[in-house]
């Protein structure tokens, strides 16, 4: 396999070296998304716990506003909605506009932990659907020059083509090292996004029942 490619084209030496960084990149990627998304559903976990099991709402936030990672993902939007319903408890707002209210920060408080879970993913797609194509860029370039220099040989065999083509295989091989770990991935973190995405949404749904109830208390 070295070999192959040290006796490769330059053109295709450099779309070798270029799906290879872009494989590493990727693969940091990957692992760093891991860890993420294993400490965000920790993080979640946890905070369903702590919260379900009846602690004090006002230290509650207070400790996430604190601390800043304190309950994660889920105890930022927490505490974007205990904050906004705290604003408007004492200045005699309708209590429909003020859960309303805070729905709409635990919503914008929302959109931004999923927008930073999802960082870097549209990279791991472009990875997943562009790398083969670059391959084969590269192995189309090989076959090319394995045919041109068949000019300069008197009498053509498979012995004078294979070792051209046989190099520039190579290339898509590699555009397919680097695309299909990102493509599994991507898949993979994707859907446990949209499942921390959809518990997200369920505890701003059962918080906001229970604005409404305290609101309606008032």
């Amino acid at each position: 396999m070295l070999s192959l490619v040290a006796d490769a084209s330059l053109p295709v030496k450099l779309v070798m070296g270029l799906l290879l960084l872009v494989s590493l990149v990727s693969w940091w990627h990957i692992f760093v998304k891991l860890f993420t998304l294993w400490r965000a559903k920790s993080r979640a976990t946890e905070f369903e716990q702590e919260f379900w099991n009846g602690a004090e709402m006002n230290r509650l936030a207070q400790k996430i506003a604190e601390s800043g990672g304190h309950g994660g993902e889920m105890g930022h939007i927490f505490e974007a909605g205990f904050r906004e319903y705290t604003k408007l408890k004492n200045q005699g707002i309708d209590p429909v506009d003020m859960v309303a209210s805070a729905r709409r920060a635990m919503r914008a408080s929302f959109q931004r932990e999923l927008d930073a879970l999802e960082e870097n993913m549209s990279y791991l797609a472009t990875v997943g659907s562009v790398s083969p194509y670059v391959g084969l860029f590269g192995t189309v370039w090989g076959i090319m020059s394995a045919f041109r220099n068949l000019a300069n040989v008197g009498q053509a065999t498979l012995a004078n083509v294979a070792p051209g083509i046989a190099e520039a295989l190579v290339a898509t091989a590699m555009g397919l090292f680097a695309a299909i770990p990102a493509v599994v991935a991507y898949n993979h973190y994707a859907r446990d996004i949209d499942q921390l995405a959809n518990r997200f949404e369920s505890f701003m749904e059962d918080f906001s029942n229970i604005l409404q109830r305290q609101a309606i208390k008032r």
